[in-house]
């Protein structure tokens, strides 16, 4: 089938799909187009990485906007929000806006109305719901990308609600559920009302094989012998690049990621003198967005054509590894198997070195899932990138060899199995329910969650009645719902809740501390957020205890609520909150992130999902406390802007000028400016010399504080401090902020 044979889309949107490079549909294109899915069907498409899921998902988008609608797509990372956003906005070409929106719980974005197109999370789609977004009820088509997430147990019941609550809304809604690997996909095609498209086409192959004993043994019974050179990960790469090509291995943790990559660089210095000054550029960049030696690792492997990924990394050192990788700038990435979850990082060998993980609530190594294999396998090789794709698990014995042919090579993957009918799952999501009518009555709330996945799975029709009204019987008990002869209704703390997306279990935690404290002290907050639901708190390892402990006995009147005796069960769980909030503390106190990466063993991106989360949660805990007319709000207000910008009080007001962050606030403050004011009448010479001497970024700041006369022209930085008049400020240094890193 040729794009010219497609009807129902907008105007021009055919010549655009042309100008893109798309003539003719792959087979699996042509069938969900034979099903309607141009013409508002609804589709689970199960078909492999690479073979066009996501133009699957602009037919359906395109023609549900040419017949006057508005369409949702719903991704289960902002990383990957962020990366479709940049591939619609083409359609602007064509008048068809897009919008993103990934964080901010508590907003309906009404901005979004405006947008054709939305591209969202679960969790924020979700949230849009719970806080009654009045475009919701205008979309007329879903896009559920990565549908097989449905079986994770900590993202899958928010999708799986959220789906079941804009069917709800949007009866008849066209709903397109896109993945490579369902075990039973049929299953989710009958829950969604849905045409299952099944398919094994690939636009180039990908064969996926073992090897052993200096051998690749692949699926088609054909074999590839690797000359002997150092080891068998280096090998099988220096194979692929002698032919141009680039790969991707997949190893167990972290530290094996930057390991190997630092190996690896190795082999790929040989491969990349042409492109050797993109490389330095490539890490200069990543030095200059990161002062911690984790950036200095990654800089000095990407240098020599390797890098390493994984969510130790701050975002924007993750985007640099992608996009380098992308354009085969990066000759090799080292990653843990999240990078598999949906990011295009498309290569011509995937070599999955390691098949086990370590698995924290087992105590032990346990294999991969085949859906993960997959999603790993699905990496390897892209149309007009790579003539082929291959895929390779390493076998150190025949046994393993065996085992990894049985396990993995040609395996079907598991069935996706809803994680809905658990008490920590549905607390949130059936007060959510409440909360936003989408139910009066016990009666009522039952038939709306016979919706979704897992009624039309289960065979155990109780069991999903006793844990609701388990979960009911918590809410009412911590005054969250009014049940009365059947009906319910959510209570004004439990509106609030919903709307502010909380685990009622972390409110219920955070109002018993609160009421106990008039004025809570800021490591008392900290440690309050810290032990509720929502937080993963650090891991508290053995050598550690003694610290924790001497650190809860010193602070004890501090922190909030009932201790535990040390001889308690939840003793260890009270003190690794304990830790989380020191490091929150740290950070809100301005200790460097260097400092903070080696005294708690995390990387930049674990400190910045941790804050991230602290914030948010201590902007929940105003809310409450604004609901509560407590007498400790100013006091959460101030320590949730500390806490987001990772500075003392006497900064706060620096940092609200945009482009300031932590170093900048330092070091204005260390020269005399403390204030908005100050950056507009101050002698320029002295802001340049503070901002060590950047003068495009001290413009941009004079501007951003509303200073008129932000030109810098005339003015010379190195003038001695001593001759630049200031306001009578103190001119204190802080050599131990030296190092800071803006956030």
């Amino acid at each position: 089938m040729n794009v010219d044979d497609l009807s129902d889309l907008p105007d021009n949107a055919i010549a655009l799909l042309k100008s893109s490079g798309v003539n003719t549909l792959y087979p699996p294109q042509a069938m969900a187009v034979e099903a309607g899915i141009t013409q508002g069907k609804s589709i689970v498409a199960s078909v492999p990485t690479a073979s066009g899921k996501t133009f699957l998902a602009e037919l359906a988008m395109l023609s549900s906007i040419a017949r006057g609608g508005k369409a949702l797509y719903i991704v289960p990372l902002r990383a990957l929000a962020n990366e479709k956003k940049r591939e619609f906005d083409r359609f602007d070409e064509i008048d068809i806006s897009v919008g993103s929106s990934t964080g901010d719980y508590e907003s309906t974005d009404d901005w979004l109305a405006t947008k054709d197109i939305i591209v969202a999370t679960s969790e924020k789609v979700d949230s849009l719901i719970r806080n009654f977004a009045p475009w919701i009820s205008d979309l007329t088509c879903i896009i559920a990308d990565e549908i097989h997430l449905l079986d994770d147990a900590s993202r899958g019941p928010t999708l799986e609600m959220t789906l079941a609550k804009l069917i709800h809304i949007n009866p008849g809604i066209q709903i397109i559920g896109l993945s490579a690997t369902i075990g039973n996909a049929h299953e989710i095609a009958t829950w969604l009302d849905a045409t299952l498209i099944e398919s094994s086409w690939r636009p180039i192959s990908l064969r996926t094989g073992v090897f052993h004993e200096n051998s690749i043994h692949f699926d088609d019974g054909t074999t590839r012998n690797i000359p002997f050179k150092s080891n068998p990960v280096e090998d099988i790469i220096h194979d692929v690049l002698h032919e141009d090509g680039s790969a991707l291995v997949f190893v167990s943790s972290r530290r094996n990621a930057e390991s190997a990559a630092k190996k690896i660089s190795s082999v790929t210095s040989n491969f990349t003198q042409k492109n050797r000054s993109d490389l330095t550029e490539i890490a200069d960049q990543v030095r200059d967005e990161g002062e911690t030696e984790l950036a200095t690792t990654l800089a000095s492997s990407i240098e020599l054509g390797s890098a390493f990924h994984h969510a130790g990394l701050i975002n924007n050192h993750r985007r640099i590894v992608e996009n380098s990788f992308r354009d085969r700038t990066i000759k090799v990435v080292c990653a843990t198997p999240t990078l598999a979850a949906g990011v295009n990082t498309p290569s011509r060998r995937v070599i999955v070195r390691d098949w086990r993980r370590y698995n924290s609530f087992r105590g032990g190594m346990e294999p991969l899932s085949v859906i993960e294999m997959h999603q790993m396998f699905g990496r390897a090789g892209r149309p007009n990138l790579d003539p082929y794709g291959e895929a390779i698990l390493l076998a150190s014995s025949s046994d393993e060899f065996n085992e990894l042919f049985d396990r993995y090579i040609g395996a079907e993957p598991e069935s996706v199995e809803s994680k809905l009918a658990v008490e920590p799952a549905l607390r949130t999501h059936i007060l959510s329910a409440i909360a936003t009518g989408f139910a009066t009555t016990t009666e009522g709330l039952l038939d709306f969650l016979d919706g979704t996945l897992y009624a039309t799975q289960t065979t155990n029709t109780k069991r999903l009645t006793h844990v609701t009204n388990s979960v009911l019987g918590y809410l009412e008990t911590n005054k969250f719902l009014n049940i009365t002869d059947g009906d319910i209704m959510a209570t004004k703390i439990g509106q609030e809740i919903s709307r502010i997306y909380l685990d009622p279990m972390s409110a219920a935690e955070i109002i018993y501390g609160l009421q106990h404290s008039e004025n809570p002290s800021p490591l008392g907050l900290y440690h309050l957020i810290s032990r509720t639901p929502d937080t993963y708190p650090l891991y508290l390892k053995s050598g550690d205890r003694e610290f924790y402990y001497q650190l809860a006995y010193e602070h004890q009147s501090d922190l909030l609520g009932s201790s535990p005796s040390e001889f308690d069960p939840h003793w260890e769980d009270w003190l690794s909150a304990l830790k989380t909030a020191k490091m929150i503390d740290d950070w809100s106190e301005e200790i460097n992130e260097e400092t903070i990466t080696k005294r708690y063993r995390m990387g930049p991106g674990d400190i910045r999902a941790k804050i991230d989360t602290a914030h948010w949660l201590l902007r929940a805990t105003e809310r409450i406390a604004v609901s509560l007319n407590l007498s400790s709000l100013s006091t959460i207000r101030n320590l949730q802007r500390r806490v987001k910008y990772g500075v003392k009080e006497e900064l706060l007001e620096l940092v609200s000028v945009e482009g300031i962050g932590r170093i900048r606030a330092r070091q204005l403050f260390s020269h005399g400016i403390h204030t908005r004011l100050d950056l507009r009448i101050a002698d320029k010479e002295l802001i340049l010399n503070a901002l060590s001497g950047r003068r495009l970024t001290t413009e941009q700041i004079l501007r951003n504080a509303g200073r008129t006369d932000s030109s810098l022209d005339g003015i010379h930085e190195d003038r001695p401090f001593s001759t630049i008049k200031t306001q009578n400020r103190s001119t204190q240094e802080d050599k131990d902020q030296a190092n800071l890193g803006d956030f």
